[in-house]
């Protein structure tokens, strides 16, 4: 019968537990590193931005002037964007995420598809903006209108609402299915009654968060030619118009301190309809996860 050498053991673990602690206070420190340098971030823009913040600043359109100027256009001209984007990105992402996962055999093409489709999510977005400069606004001849910049952010977050709901999709028991079939119903059906309910919750939080990123992308806009300055509404799809990045970005390109702030109060707005689509991304998942 063998003895457990203790001591040894303590002679060679001993090292790694070093090691280990170490590790583990730095990831700490660069944990609270990361947390320090946004709580500066979000204290400066909320002392500077938030003294501006009021109705007849979401209410006025933009001025030369910064007491007159306010961001009316861009949150409505944003509005009407994402009009463009989330039923383009919705009904297209999950379209071909139904196709991948349900319909699509396993060979090599549909393989090189989904890497392919995989690898679009990491490309950078001024890539979407040159794309959609080429394609909708010079060759469709589009110009710098709300279709043009919808259809563009469209093509930037669709592999990420894809991505996501194939893997809603893929966390369905099969037994669900096998049951479903076993009753009778066909392949669409099973998709239709059994699929997509179950799936739901996983495709609207992956989706809800890629149209967050849509919302605050500047990239795009620039390289398409969304206008700096804008003091008309859109009345159409087909119409120019400007958005809160925009919008932000040219009071911050402003040498003058005012348009500084109220750069300041475009972001917490900005910020404010980000954290309320987070939310309800988390909300989602939180409330459907322990469903099936």
């Amino acid at each position: 019968m063998k003895f457990i050498d203790h001591q040894k053991v303590l002679q060679h673990t001993g090292p790694r537990r070093k090691l280990n602690k170490i590790s583990k206070y730095l990831f700490f420190l660069a944990t609270l590193l990361s947390l320090f340098v946004l709580a500066i971030l979000l204290a400066r823009i909320l002392f500077q931005g938030f003294p501006y913040l009021d109705w007849q600043f979401l209410n006025s359109l933009p001025s030369r002037k910064p007491e007159k100027a306010g961001i009316y256009t861009a949150l409505i001209g944003t509005m009407w964007l994402m009009a463009v984007v989330i039923p383009v990105t919705f009904i297209l992402g999950v379209g071909t995420a139904i196709y991948l996962e349900e319909y699509a055999k396993k060979n090599r093409f549909n393989t090189f598809l989904q890497v392919n489709i995989s690898n679009l999510a990491g490309v950078p977005s001024v890539v979407y903006g040159l794309l959609g400069l080429t394609i909708f606004a010079r060759a469709l001849h589009l110009g710098t209108s709300v279709l043009a910049a919808g259809l563009t952010m469209s093509l930037l977050i669709l592999p990420v609402v894809i991505v996501s709901s194939q893997e809603a999709i893929r966390s369905v028991p099969k037994e669900l299915k096998e049951a479903s079939y076993a009753m009778g119903a066909t392949k669409w059906q099973t998709i239709r009654t059994v699929v997509l309910p179950a799936a739901l919750p996983g495709i609207l939080t992956g989706s809800i968060l890629a149209f967050s990123r849509g919302i605050g992308e500047t990239a795009p806009l620039v390289v398409i030619g969304v206008p700096l300055f804008l003091a008309v509404l859109p009345s159409s799809f087909l119409d120019s118009f400007t958005a809160l990045p925009m919008q932000i970005y040219n009071w911050t390109s402003r040498p003058q301190e005012e348009f500084h702030a109220l750069a300041a109060a475009g972001i917490i707005v900005l910020l404010g309809m980000l954290i309320i689509m987070n939310s309800v991304a988390v909300w989602i998942r939180n409330k459907f996860q322990n469903r099936y």
